[in-house]
């Protein structure tokens, strides 16, 4: 790996002064916040957002560089999208490798031999403080059957396919995958791929800022 550019676009940590702050909503997995943000010579503005607990996703690749990917649907859209393994960070503690493979494990009856850092990406940061970590798996072997995972709720019976990595670009690019971390793992394990994988980060790389 060539060392970064200085001059590079890098995204910084820089928060602001929050001088108040209320819990709107209290939900299963999410809050709804809302803060009172000193923006200093602009003056103080309210923000509300999802405070989110953060999620990891996997993309899974086989030897043949398909791509595994699952059909969930999902009710705040009304589609079934199909989408790589993923899961939210509430485990307290847990690293995120350890989310994630167990996340592989559950949802795709899968164990990685070796992992990598793919991306890393905020869902949408003007409305969510929703961090999430996209990792590289490889080398997979499957969970035996006696030690499975019972898939629950919308994950029962979820349809499992093996795309080839240029089939699954070519989706994104023709809008037929809209899942986030589906776009931006296909298309960011397809410029690694083009790269010679010589971009990857180690599976525990920190997460910046």
């Amino acid at each position: 790996m060539t060392p970064a550019d200085p001059e590079a676009p890098a995204d910084v940590a820089a928060g602001r002064p929050v001088v108040a702050s209320e819990v709107l909503h209290e939900g299963m997995v999410w809050d709804v916040v809302r803060d009172t943000v000193d923006l200093g010579e602009p003056g103080t503005v309210r923000r509300e957002y999802l405070r989110h607990p953060g999620a990891v996703s996997v993309i899974a690749l086989d030897d043949q560089d398909r791509v595994l990917l699952l059909r969930q649907y999902r009710h705040p859209v009304r589609q079934e999208l199909w989408e790589p393994p993923a899961g939210l960070l509430d485990v307290p503690g847990e690293p995120l490798q350890v989310a994630a493979a167990r996340e592989l494990a559950e949802e795709a009856d899968l164990v990685a031999g070796r992992w990598w850092t793919l991306a890393d990406y905020c869902s949408s940061p003007g409305g969510s403080d929703e961090a999430l970590r996209v990792f590289l798996a490889r080398d997979l072997t499957p969970v035996p059957e006696h030690a499975r995972h019972t898939r629950e709720a919308e994950e029962h019976g979820m349809p499992a396919r093996w795309v080839p990595l240029d089939e699954a670009v070519g989706a994104v690019l023709a809008g037929r995958l809209h899942n986030p971390s589906a776009v931006i793992g296909v298309l960011a394990a397809a410029a690694a791929r083009a790269r010679g994988w010589a971009d990857l980060r180690p599976a525990d790389a920190p997460v910046l800022p």
